[in-house]
């Protein structure tokens, strides 16, 4: 293997193809308000990173949960599953509620993972060690924390509304009660060039994170860069440049290091900016294809003194 594949490691891990169950908790986050109606980020849309097929409306956790099984399991005779609070910030509430929501959400699966999607100044120590206390040694939990970018003036620029310092806290609170952690890194965010992202890969790769995703910038037309983008102000790299920011990106980082995702997968309807841009399996074909050509893979350019 070229790189280490997400899919491949739960293979490994579990002896069987485990499928994550991707739920709305009713989450908002501190950037949209409780409404989940203010601005945020600057590439966010009133959507947030809600998966496509929970449609618009609402659902109880419970109907969420119980209907994504029954799908799965009639389509791919699904036995074991991954519980993944995709939606906003879920970690934005006190230890309580979210002890009560997590626990529901357990209880209504055979889950062998607890995946908790969330921003860095959504972490706290009670809160890290709510997430601590359902490590076992046969139940991992995940935490996929979103950076986005390791350049201060970049999270200004995008309206992040948290320090690359609060990201650094907030991952060595979770590590330290033995949560997994995902990285988030956007490629392409305004006024961001190849030497910048790559700084941003390398300060990721200095703390050897569990796994990391990496997104091509897309603009949702809900969203306040649209406007940037309607008045000529924004560019962007097409899906060529973003296949050569993955592969120089992938040989950077550890080879241990588990590699969730390469690119958006925005429904189109969600998004209008670029009107076209590659699918999962076309960018891991053409992710693959540019290594082999290079000669190269994962961790070939690792340095871990770097920064």
């Amino acid at each position: 293997m070229l790189f280490r594949q997400y899919s491949q490691y739960l293979r490994e891990k579990y002896g069987e193809t485990v499928y994550r169950i991707g739920v709305d908790g009713g989450f908002s986050c501190p950037n949209r308000g409780s409404d989940r109606n203010a601005p945020g980020c600057a590439y966010c849309d009133v959507y947030g990173v809600r998966a496509a097929y929970l449609g618009e409306e609402t659902q109880s956790l419970e109907a969420q949960i119980l209907r994504s099984i029954a799908v799965l399991k009639k389509r791919y005779k699904a036995e074991t599953y991954i519980l993944y609070f995709q939606a906003y910030s879920s970690t934005w509430g006190s230890v309580s509620h979210l002890k009560k929501i997590y626990d529901h959400g357990l209880s209504l699966g055979n889950f062998v993972e607890l995946v908790v999607s969330t921003r860095p100044d959504c972490i706290n120590e009670k809160i890290a060690d709510l997430l601590g206390s359902y490590v076992r040694p046969n139940f991992d939990v995940w935490v996929e924390l979103g950076l986005q970018s390791a350049q201060e003036e970049t999270l200004k620029r995008i309206n992040r509304g948290h320090s690359v310092e609060q990201f650094e806290r907030a991952y060595h609170l979770l590590r330290a009660v033995g949560v997994k952690i995902a990285v988030h890194l956007i490629f392409g965010l305004p006024g961001e060039d190849r030497d910048l992202i790559m700084k941003s890969v390398d300060y990721l790769a200095s703390l050897k994170p569990e796994a990391v995703k990496f997104h091509n910038l897309h603009i949702p037309t809900g969203s306040p860069l649209y406007a940037e983008y309607e008045a000529g102000e924004l560019s962007f790299p097409d899906s060529g440049r973003h296949i050569h920011y993955v592969v120089d990106a992938l040989e950077r980082i550890p080879e241990e290091t588990i590699i969730m995702r390469m690119t958006t997968d925005t429904p189109r309807l969600r998004h209008r900016v670029p009107g076209v841009f590659l699918n999962k399996s076309s960018t891991y074909e053409q992710v693959q294809a540019e290594l082999e050509r290079r000669g190269s893979r994962q961790g070939s350019q690792y340095h871990p003194n770097r920064v």
